[in-house]
């Protein structure tokens, strides 16, 4: 490539075709979603070190980005839900607009209408307080740079299915580490590859009431905030 078509493209007179797109891709290691829908001069030197060490999220998880989802007849979308059962056809369907179309909807009046929401029936104890059956809504999230460690998430795996969980990112191990709140289940880490979507936590509802947050809980969230934090630190030293 000529320089005079590379400084074209640097100061905005031309734009790149499809085939040199995916030649930057290829020599960069980084997706052409990024390159497209991402200011570059905008980012934090944090967010330019993750792509830098080959850690580019829609290049990792270019797959789920498409969402199939359904709106109502005035174009909002719609809540479907994801009961316990469907949850094995969900994990074959979530991409087929076909099989969302499917699921059972409804509607929530405190969300925001200009983000995407879907409910899960969550099975299981590892999440107590939250019980087993409970409905979770989450909000969907595009971007996983946004997530924190200690947020609790539902994670849909390509292949162990759905899971409730506090996640915690890993960048340089490019997975993340998925905890349970009940302690007597093992935190296990995931590939960024083998995750097919992520919906952050918005709610619940439960026939029963849960019990009190113990002290260990509490203590759980402390010490996830203090990781993060000196995650950080961590980054920005090795960046100076």
């Amino acid at each position: 490539m000529i320089r005079s078509t590379y400084s074209g493209y640097e100061n905005g007179v031309s734009e790149p075709g499809i085939d040199t797109l995916v030649l930057f891709s290829n020599y960069f290691g980084v997706a052409i979603d990024t390159l497209v829908k991402v200011d570059l001069s905008t980012l934090k030197e944090s967010q330019l070190f993750q792509l830098e060490e080959g850690f580019d999220l829609y290049l990792k998880g270019s797959g789920l980005r498409i969402l199939a989802t359904t709106v109502d007849s005035d174009n909002r979308d719609n809540i479907e839900l994801v009961s316990e059962k469907a949850q094995a056809g969900y994990k074959r369907g979530y991409s087929d607009p076909e099989y969302i179309r499917e699921l059972p909807v409804f509607k929530l009046p405190f969300v925001s209408p200009e983000r995407k929401y879907r409910t899960f029936q969550i099975s299981g104890d590892s999440m107590m307080p939250i019980q087993d059956k409970s409905y979770v809504t989450g909000e969907f999230v595009e971007n996983w740079e946004y997530l924190n460690n200690g947020d609790p998430c539902i994670v849909l795996m390509k292949d162990d299915g759905i899971v409730f969980k506090i996640i915690q990112k890993d960048f340089r191990k490019k997975q993340f580490v998925l905890h349970s709140l009940n302690k007597e289940f093992k935190s296990f880490p995931v590939p960024v590859e083998e995750i097919a979507e992520i919906w952050k936590f918005v709610h619940y509802i439960s026939e029963e009431l849960p019990d009190p947050i113990s002290p260990e809980q509490e203590l759980y969230h402390a010490v996830a905030n203090m990781q993060e934090d000196l995650k950080q630190i961590k980054t920005k030293m090795e960046i100076n």
